[in-house]
């Protein structure tokens, strides 16, 4: 399976889309009640594809399907038939790493054979893909109902075990593999502790699966879920009345968009603080969190883009020292495309904050630490005399004028007036604190390194040696010292 979900891995559901999936599996119940499955099936399809990863949706589908077929174990005589053109689309959409429409079409294969062992196999990797780990565990243990003791089955399920760290868990199934393929080397290897077999006993793996007793994987993961849900509940149903009786206090939705966002539900937070906006007329606090809400995702998806391109690099680096070559995977984005996607995100992480801290600065004109967040965000994307704008007005605050300094320095250089950019750093380097120890050392850096650009060598040497002094590694000014001794002496 995929080892990391794609960056943007499943589409969250607006707030709209949750009341009808909510509204259609309420409905689906009543039908499932009165015998009415197949309506109640093409209900809880509308579910999952609203909200893909909702691991109740998938469950109460999967128990109707079979329950459809009176738990023959093998589904319509016809799904030999009917199967095949939506297995053929599972593969092309999983190839395609459209992991959700894989979803949907795995559905339509478990709606004729809730049994198929190869489509809720693949259903399982495309949930691994999207992060969704709990429904990849789920499915594959839904297919051991059928195939207790198929090898590869109990294997993907181990491995699946071992990424979640449930290592016991792992062992039971990798001595299931071995017992059932003696000559198994990966078997052997991982389940060389002979106390799985005890393990395999109290868990009751082999009489879940035979249908004999509820599964424990199941049992466990739904009753997580559930405590997270009543949790959720409990804290938020307070909150909830207090609103309903003072509509006006912005405080109140703030606190509710966080109780959700603790418990991983943004789109309802975001749904509670755009409903706050009327009652409270377009409260600021409130449209400032959700430029937050807003930001968020954006900024996590710049931290997934950054660990899978510092991997693919470690990646290439280990192939190089091995002098061979590693080929990308078709589940792999190349070292170009990750970059051009940092790129983006980058892009997109700069204008969002941006605009956030402009309003913040805006809105509360004497806090100028506002002001050095935007000035710093605006000379990322070099706007530079925007930002030595906002960064002039941050320096009247004592506090700030040294961090201002720096950045102003900065900005001037990049405009290619060291006159002023050595001004603005000399007086930060006077003012910072010494706690500051590496804001000093990049002070020191900048004074030297521009102090030998515009030929004042013996002013560069001296300033290299007292950061030299603090530490020699820092950004080869030792190599850059050797340089700087070399031209003044040829002078």
């Amino acid at each position: 399976m995929s080892d990391q979900p794609p960056v943007s891995a499943v589409p969250a559901p607006t707030a709209e889309q949750k009341r009808i999936a909510q509204q259609s599996f309420t409905k689906a119940k009543e039908l499932i009640t009165d015998g009415g499955f197949d309506y109640a099936i093409q209900l809880l399809l509308t579910c999952c594809r609203l909200d893909p990863g909702n691991f109740f949706y998938r469950k109460q589908l999967r128990d109707t399907q079979k329950a459809k077929y009176g738990n023959n174990l093998r589904g319509s005589r016809f799904a030999f038939l009917t199967t095949p053109r939506w297995k053929a689309k599972l593969r092309v959409a999983k190839r395609n790493r459209d992991y959700v429409k894989a979803l949907e079409y795995g559905e339509q294969v478990l709606c004729r054979n809730p049994w198929d062992q190869g489509a809720q196999m693949d259903m399982a990797e495309a949930f691994d893909a999207l992060g969704l780990s709990d429904l990849a565990v789920f499915t594959l243990d839904q297919a051991r109902q059928k195939y207790p003791k198929d090898a590869t089955l109990n294997r993907a399920l181990a491995r699946q075990f071992e990424k979640r760290g449930d290592f016991q868990k792992a062992m039971v199934l990798w001595q299931l593999v071995r017992d059932t393929n003696p000559s198994d080397v990966e078997a052997q290897h991982k389940a060389k502790d002979l106390a799985a077999s005890s393990v395999i006993q109290k868990g009751g793996y082999e009489e879940a699966a035979a249908g004999t007793k509820e599964s424990p994987i199941l049992g466990r993961i739904e009753s997580r879920a559930n405590e997270k849900q009543d949790k959720l509940a409990r804290e938020a149903e307070p909150l909830m009345k207090r609103i309903e009786a003072d509509p006006t206090e912005p405080s109140l939705y703030l606190q509710l968009a966080g109780v959700y966002r603790k418990n991983g539900q943004e789109d309802r937070a975001r749904d509670v603080l755009q409903r706050g906006l009327g009652p409270t007329g377009n409260a600021f606090q409130i449209r400032l969190e959700l430029m937050e809400l807003d930001l968020a995702p954006v900024r996590k998806n710049l931290e997934i883009a950054d660990a899978r391109f510092r991997k693919l690099k470690e990646k290439a680096r280990a192939a190089t020292d091995d002098d061979t070559d590693v080929p990308a995977t078709g589940e792999e984005m190349t070292e170009a495309e990750l970059a051009a996607l940092r790129a983006q995100l980058v892009k997109e992480v700069n204008t969002r904050e941006i605009e956030l801290f402009r309003v913040k600065a805006d809105r509360s004109p004497n806090e100028l630490s506002h002001r050095i967040e935007l000035g710093t965000r605006l000379l990322k994307v070099d706007r530079v005399d925007e930002a030595i704008a906002e960064l002039q007005l941050a320096r009247r605050d004592e506090r700030l004028k040294w961090r201002a300094a720096l950045l102003l320095g900065m900005c001037f250089k990049k405009r290619n007036n060291w006159r002023l950019a050595q001004r603005n750093f000399e007086e930060g380097l006077a003012g910072v604190p010494e706690t500051e120890e590496a804001v000093k050392k990049e002070l020191l850096f900048q004074l030297a390194s521009g102090a030998a650009e515009n030929g004042d060598l013996p002013r560069a040497i001296d300033l290299g040696h007292e950061l030299a002094n603090l530490d020699f590694s820092f950004k080869n000014i030792g190599k850059l010292l050797d340089e700087w001794h070399d031209r003044l002496q040829s002078a």
